[in-house]
């Protein structure tokens, strides 16, 4: 004996069972429809079914009725269209892409459209291409779909579900009755004036990260490739993003004084808006900097003049050139922390261009660099690259950051080789440690009878360690100095003969840096783990024959990769959440 309320729930899903079936059975026929047809085709989706005998017809159950309105026309949305009047990639339901863009597209990003999911039957815009058409179309459906679910939504009874509640905002028509049906709330005198002090200050407009640059006709071009090589010049330059593309141009030589993109002025004479929205005073002129002059031979030659030079045409019997052609562009934009364009640098690449050279290529780049802010450069972004130098300082006392010289190739170095041999000459003369490379160096040092030990060794240390040898080395090229923690202590390390009443001299400093391969295996970073300075000392010499004693000083790197190898990994065994999703028995409950 079951529960006497399971039987009317079985029947009700029974009867929902029966109304999907008998639904999916009678599929009214649905249209297909290409963009570039004329006519449309019908076309009918049915399930695969075994034949069934008839019965007879049933009574209308408590659940039957009309069909849900969908709320969206699937066939007018289009998810993919993201920019307003220009073709997007592979869009293929985007309005603006015509048969010649079909052309580039290698298949359609966004398939098929549909609406609610939850529906039993739902409209569904089906996108395809027909490359074998030339040019290429693409191909449009608008079909049923059935939802194979027992738990879906047949009919509508309760059109506001099908959307989100509309906020009904206060008037002086509902505002009493808000306030009635609200739990309260209260004002005090500060956020009534921090609120109108707020409202009444004015609008401070700005650039911010990726806002196109404004002119004062339109904005900043800045030509680049899109679907191929060719450039396209209805680009425009964003803030703060540094690029540096080349495309290719297909012209005719012939026409190449109306073609405003190879010429000087289309990229010298924009006037940069400081802010944008703001047109008076506030506007910043390109300045060039510099003019190269690239001639058919490749020479190159700076010119003083940085006049405006227009693009000529020049024929010689069959042959035609085009001199003043634009091949490189480079912008420098100096901004400020509010977000403000203060300066405007252009720097060109000018030549003469014939037929060989066809198609042409042109390259741009454009930096973005702060006001009153020198860059620094980096070894490593963020694994060390090879033959860039060690970035080393030293902490003047505990708790305060790194301290690193503003001469990046001076922070770590050694002795630098020269013909003479001579230590004395060398002093001061040292060759930075670059990663990568193992070293040596070295010198003679020749000492007079007068020379005491204490003042060999003394000069000796300094020889070998330079002037302000450092106590850190950052693991990574682009290590910060507030990071202390992060940073690689040298240990330092002497070692020497166990002489009683002897004095010790330095004669060899060598420098061990163990490196290990840090990250993914398509793409592993350089980090050092680990720096060692070994001071080799040896027993004073002692004079033989006449005045002076020489001595061997040498330094040494060696870089040790003590990466581990890398072992094949298996994620674990995947768990099955049993948990029911809470719109499960939506709309019944």
């Amino acid at each position: 004996m079951g529960s006497p309320g399971l039987r009317p729930l079985l029947l009700v899903l029974l009867d929902c069972c029966a109304s999907v079936s008998a639904q999916a059975a009678a599929t009214p026929p649905v249209t297909t429809e290409g963009f570039n047809s004329t006519e449309a085709a019908r076309m009918t989706l049915r399930p695969a079914l075994s034949p069934r005998p008839p019965r007879t017809p049933k009574a209308p159950g408590p659940f039957s009725g009309p069909r849900p309105t969908p709320v969206t026309d699937v066939a007018a949305l289009c998810v993919c269209d993201l920019s307003p009047a220009q073709c997007d990639v592979n869009c293929c339901c985007d309005p603006d892409c015509s048969p010649v863009d079909f052309s580039v597209f290698s298949a359609c990003s966004v398939p098929s459209v549909t609406g609610d999911s939850q529906f039993c039957s739902q409209k569904a815009a089906i996108y395809s291409l027909n490359f074998t058409a030339n040019p290429p179309q693409r191909i449009f459906k608008l079909v049923d779909q059935i939802n194979p679910s027992i738990f879906c939504i047949h009919i509508t009874n309760y059109k506001p579900a099908l959307s989100f509640i509309n906020p009904e905002v206060p008037d002086e028509n509902n505002f009493d009755k808000l306030m009635e049906t609200s739990d309260g709330f209260s004002l005090n005198s500060e956020s009534e004036i921090s609120f109108t002090i707020q409202s009444d200050a004015p609008d401070t407009a700005k650039y911010e990260y990726g806002v196109r640059l404004q002119t004062s006709d339109s904005f900043l071009r800045f030509p680049s490739p899109l679907t191929s090589s060719l450039c396209t010049d209805d680009n425009s330059a964003a803030f703060l993003v540094n690029q540096a593309v080349k495309c290719t141009r297909r012209i005719n030589l012939a026409q190449c004084e109306e073609i405003e993109a190879l010429g000087m002025a289309y990229y010298s004479s924009p006037k940069i808006l400081r802010v944008p929205g703001l047109r008076t005073k506030a506007e910043i002129p390109i300045t060039v900097q510099s003019i190269l002059m690239e001639s058919l031979n490749k020479t190159l030659a700076r010119l003083e003049d940085t006049d405006v030079l227009n693009q000529t045409l020049v024929e010689a019997g069959d042959v035609k050139i085009c001199t003043n052609v634009v091949l490189e562009v480079r912008y420098s934009l100096t901004y400020t922390d509010a977000g403000e364009i203060t300066k405007a640098d252009l720097s060109l690449l000018l030549g003469t261009v014939s037929s060989a050279m066809l198609p042409l290529e042109q390259k741009f780049e454009i930096r973005f660099i702060q006001q009153n802010t020198k860059p620094v450069p980096l070894s490593g972004n963020p694994g060390y690259v090879v033959g860039l130098p060690l970035a080393a300082g030293f902490q003047p006392q505990k708790g305060s950051g790194i301290i690193q010289t503003m001469n990046r190739y001076g922070q770590l170095t050694i002795l630098r080789s020269t013909a003479e041999k001579d230590c004395l000459a060398l002093e001061g003369i040292r060759t930075p440690v670059l990663f990568g490379y193992d070293m040596q160096s070295g010198c003679k040092l020749r000492l007079t009878k007068a020379i005491t030990c204490q003042l060999a060794v003394q000069k000796v240390k300094s020889l070998l360690k330079g002037h302000g040898f450092p106590d850190y080395v950052a693991p990574f090229g682009n290590s910060r100095a507030q990071d202390v923690l992060d940073w690689v202590p040298i240990h330092f390390i002497t070692q020497a003969p166990h002489m009683k009443d002897s004095c010790q001299l330095p004669v060899a400093l060598v420098i061990e840096v163990k490196w290990t391969k840090y990250g993914s295996l398509l793409n592993p970073q350089a980090k050092i783990v680990n720096v060692t300075a070994n001071l080799i000392a040896s027993s004073f010499p002692e004079t033989n024959s006449g005045n002076e004693r020489t001595v061997l000083i040498s330094t040494a790197v060696t870089f040790v990769d003590v990466s581990a190898p890398a072992e094949a990994g298996f994620r674990a065994r995947p768990t099955i959440n049993a948990k029911l999703p809470f719109n499960f028995f939506f709309p019944f409950v």
